[in-house]
This record gives structure tokens, sequence and C-alpha cells, in this order.
């Protein structure tokens, strides 16, 4: 018979196993994906060749680079406003409110996630490709931040939801109760406890359109976006400077990402300062 103490230590020890495992194979390629990025050699193979920064170079010296990062840059901003903004009032309205049809607008909200970004990208360019015709238009930057807006407000309604369902509504009534008028209460209680959900929210909006293909191949037309840039030149041969491209996306990504856990740890350190003081 297996003791329960050893049971119990070979259960964690097979749990910490699994979770290395995991790590080890999220976190390999990324990490040969940087190395990569400094070879010297002009093919991905390994072992790898030499270092060198040239394919960093290489890559800003690309004539179509710089005019991509500055349409992803548009429409990622574009987009994560208005998905973050309608996923805020959509949270809102969905927790704490009761009203008819309130399944079929839940329904309606959380289409977009069940259709796969690719049939979601060929079906807004049919419908798109009749608008145009219709109203005399072409898909461009704009189909595309509709696109986005579409298919990314889902993701922030869900993650302000989240803050939503915690909030505490006697906080408002204190406030009303202290003379403060709705937008006084919205501004002063409501969007401060709210806003590390709506935070977080706008990252991910912001970092899924950022990396969105199917949906931007799909409506940019004769754009180029990020990631249509590398798909174009994936097509026609690998180069180093698409793991260089790869690595300088992981700054911005992951500094936004350690200023949406900042933000929440120091939320959740206001929000527990009136209880320790009582």
């Amino acid at each position: 018979m297996i003791s329960h103490r050893l049971k119990d230590r070979l259960i964690d020890t097979g749990l910490i196993g699994s979770l290395a495992l995991l790590l080890v194979f999220f976190y390999i390629p990324i990490i040969t994906l940087v190395a990569f990025s400094f070879t010297s050699s002009r093919v991905l193979t390994l072992p790898i060749e030499g270092f060198s920064f040239d394919w960093y170079g290489e890559l800003f010296r690309k004539p179509d680079f710089l005019p991509a990062v500055a349409n992803s840059a548009m429409v990622a901003a574009v987009s994560t406003v208005f998905a973050t903004i309608l996923g805020t009032a959509g949270a809102i309205a969905w927790i704490r409110y009761r009203f008819r049809l309130q399944n079929a607008f839940r329904l309606v909200t959380f289409a977009p996630l069940l259709f796969p970004q690719l049939l979601l990208g060929v079906v807004m360019l049919l419908w798109f490709s009749v608008l145009g015709n219709w109203l005399g238009f072409s898909t461009g930057l704009a189909t595309v931040i509709i696109g986005h807006v579409v298919y990314v407000t889902p993701f922030a309604l869900v993650i302000v939801a989240v803050q939503v369902y915690g909030f505490d509504e006697t906080l408002e009534d204190a406030a009303r109760d202290a003379g403060a008028n709705g937008w006084e209460v919205f501004r002063e209680v409501t969007f401060p406890l709210l806003w590390p959900g709506i935070f977080s929210a706008a990252i991910f909006a912001f970092l899924l359109s950022w990396g969105n293909f199917y949906v931007s191949y799909s409506l940019a037309g004769t754009a180029r976006t990020l990631p249509i840039f590398v798909y174009s030149g994936i097509a026609v041969g690998s180069s180093p400077i698409y793991p260089a491209l790869a690595t300088l996306n992981f700054i911005p990504a992951l500094i936004l990402v350690a200023l949406g856990e900042l933000l929440r740890r120091r939320a959740l350190k206001r929000q527990s300062m009136p209880s320790t003081e009582e």
C-alpha cells in the first residue's frame, strides 16, 4: 500500500513535471525564434551560424515595413478605442441590467467568438463587396477597422464583465446618499473601480488587433498591415528578418502586459485599504 504522504508527493511531482514540460514546450519555440534573429546566416538552420544584428537593420531597410507598421498601429489603436467602449457598455448592460431579449443580446454579442477568423473575414468580405458595389467604395483600412471591432469587441466585453460582476454597487449608493449626481458617481466611483478591467480589455483588444491576419487579409484590399507584410515575405521564402520582427514585437507586448498587471495590483491594494483601516 502506498502511504498517503507518498501519494501526495507523487501527485505533486506529476503536476510540477507537467507544468515544467508545458512551459518548456511553450517557450522553446520563442527562445529559438529570438536566437534565429541574431544569426549571420541567410537561412534558418540549426545549429545557428555566427552572431549578427544585421537582420534588424535589413528589416528597417525594407521599403514596405514602416508603412505596414503605421497601418497596423492605426488600425489597432482605433479598433481598441471602439471595441473597449462598446465592450464596457455591453458588459455593464449585460451584468447590471435586466431587459427583454437579454438572452438574444448575449447570443448576438458572442456570435463573433463562434466564427473562425478565416470564415468571419470571408463573410465580411462578401458583405462589404455587395455594399461597396452599391455605395461605391472599396475595401481598405476602414473596412479592416470595422472587421477588427466586430471580432475584438466580444473579448473586451468578457474581460470588463468580470470586473463589473465583482463591483460593489453599495459604493455608488453611498456616493448618491452623499449628494453626488449621476455623472459624479460614474467619474469618482464607478469608472476608477472598473478601470483595471477596462485597461486590461484595451490591452487585449490592441494585441488581438495588432496580430490579426485573417480578417485583415480579407478586408485590407491593397493596403498592407504588419501580418500581411509577414505573410507576403514568408510566402516567397524564410528569412531571419521575420524572427527579428517577432523579437521586436515582444517588447511592446511585454510592456503592455506589465502595465496591466501593475494596474491590477494597485487597484486590488486600493480596494483593500478600507477593510484594512476597519
